[in-house]
């Protein structure tokens, strides 16, 4: 399964739109007025499906994961000097990747491919590429990506 990953030009708050290979969307996530970043994911009928929430009392960024209103996981950025790492509290999953956080990919605990997410560069807005080897994996592939980026965000303002 493959997923298009856009943020929207003209927003507010963080905004993206998700599409499937044939561009039709599938989510649409709205960021909301808080402390530190909130992320609402929504289907395509208007449903919402989970939510991506940032902790503000933490050492380092630490993103809780939602699926309704059932907390899933975490994910926290891990101090380092040079390249970024993560600490993933959720399904025994990990992040392997390039320095530049462009291309990295969500393993599991026993070296599986969950997802491939590779950044578009020469857009207008932050653009990534999802590939999920299993499409029950695709709404948490989409909040750990969305975390990492609204880090990423965070950490070059």
């Amino acid at each position: 399964m493959q997923l298009l990953f856009k943020q929207r030009f003209f927003s507010w708050f963080d905004s993206y739109d998700i599409f499937d290979e044939s561009g039709t969307p599938v989510y649409t996530v709205r960021g909301e007025l808080a402390w530190g970043h909130q992320l609402r994911i929504y289907d395509a009928a208007g449903n919402e499906l989970g939510l991506v929430k940032q902790r503000i009392l933490s050492f380092m960024p630490r993103f809780e994961l939602y699926v309704k209103d059932q907390y899933l996981g975490c994910i926290s950025r891990e101090f380092t000097l040079f390249r970024p790492r993560y600490n993933i509290d959720f399904n025994g999953w990990q992040i392997e990747g390039s320095w530049m956080e462009w291309d990295y990919s969500i393993v599991d605990s026993y070296g599986e491919r969950i997802a491939d997410i590779s950044k578009e560069l020469w857009n207008w807005t932050d653009t990534y590429s999802l590939e999920i080897y299993n499409p029950q994996n695709a709404l948490c592939t989409l909040m750990l990506v969305l975390a990492i980026d609204a880090e990423k965000c965070s950490r070059d303002n």
